[in-house]
């Protein structure tokens, strides 16, 4: 797994930042029903994976969420370009569609069929229980299966650096830090947030909210007003669409002359809501492990029963290049200090 992530690190991250220089909206349109049937992506084919069908099935932040789902989505599309493989994603409104979801693709005869977020778990255990022959993989979950490959990632490693940022970077000694569900994955960003600002600014305080959704803009912006409003000036989220609410908070707040910021999570997402407002983000690869799962299938290697972990020796998580354009240099190297000790060792993250 090191081996892999470091052998082609450089590559892909151009290749994700090409894609992403184009428009953070994904190729295909959502389906005119609603996303009730696979929608295709329009790239170009080669030979080598023209006969592969990958299917994935989004959690219910949709498609278009600017975080993981999205992730995955340009990772399939980056595959699709490169090998000809047919991708293709349905949309889940709700957890009642992730089963009916995912047995449309094993109906169709799919060589591999996803499950993007932790809260596709279940469903991916009942499915891939029930259809051994089908091939299926999961990202920020852990299904235990012959059938089913699992990716999961050190989110409480990248978190903590974002946590250095904040920590040196506050002005006020107040953060804050908005999660979407109180679930283990998103409990390591905030643990390993905490963390981080702990290490280098142990009189800074860390307000915590909880919103109970990954698709609820609204409630991302109410609980950033919250948090700004108690004298923060920095929030980081971990909460999917929900957290495109904390940016429009923050963009309302910068154009009233209030200096705030926001640290992203999963993508760059100073891409899509700029530089006045993103300070940084904690980037979780989810394109490059989508992407890595499905050519070991369209190369005959894939292998169900495996949990692969990524973290920051494996270029899983980390933050993005454009950090430089808001984070100081002075700030930055001791960010590359703490990654350093991370990745020795030296320094142990607990996950909750």
């Amino acid at each position: 797994m090191k081996t892999w992530f470091k052998s082609t690190a450089g590559l892909m991250l151009a290749a994700t930042l090409v894609l992403s220089g184009c428009g953070t909206k994904p190729a295909p349109q959502e389906a005119a029903n609603g996303g009730s049937k696979p929608t295709e992506s329009t790239a170009g084919a080669s030979k080598k994976g023209e006969k592969f069908n990958i299917g994935m099935v989004t959690d219910i932040g949709g498609v278009n969420d600017k975080s993981f789902n999205q992730s995955a989505w340009e990772g399939l599309n980056e595959l699709k370009k490169e090998t000809g493989a047919n991708v293709k994603y349905l949309q889940s409104k709700s957890d009642a569609d992730f089963i009916p979801h995912l047995n449309s693709y094993v109906k169709d005869k799919y060589n591999l069929v996803w499950g993007i977020g932790f809260l596709m778990g279940d469903a991916i255990k009942t499915v891939a229980a029930q259809n051994p022959k089908s091939n299926f993989a999961i990202i920020d979950n852990v299904v235990e299966g012959p059938n089913v490959e699992s990716v999961t990632f050190a989110e409480q490693e990248g978190a903590y650096l974002t946590g250095v940022v904040a920590g040196l970077m506050t002005k006020t000694n107040k953060i804050g830090f908005v999660g979407g569900l109180k679930i283990p994955v998103i409990e390591r960003f905030e643990v390993g947030f905490k963390a981080g600002v702990a290490a280098v600014n142990p009189n800074a305080k860390v307000t915590i909210n909880y919103t109970a959704s990954f698709d609820k803009p609204d409630l991302g912006k109410a609980a950033a007003a919250t948090i700004y409003n108690d004298g923060a000036d920095i929030i980081f989220h971990a909460a999917g669409a929900t957290g495109n609410g904390v940016f429009n908070e923050a963009k309302d707040r910068v154009k009233a002359g209030k200096k705030v910021w926001v640290i992203g999570v999963d993508k760059d997402q100073s891409l899509e809501f700029g530089d006045d407002v993103t300070l940084t983000s904690m980037v979780k690869r989810v394109d490059k492990a989508v992407k890595r799962v499905s050519m070991e299938v369209i190369d005959g290697k894939f292998q169900g029963g495996k949990n692969i972990v990524l973290g920051l020796k494996d270029d899983g998580v980390g933050l993005p290049e454009t950090s430089k354009k808001n984070v100081p240099a002075d700030v930055l190297k001791k960010v590359d200090e703490y990654k350093e000790k991370i990745v020795k060792g030296e320094i142990k993250i607990p996950e909750k």
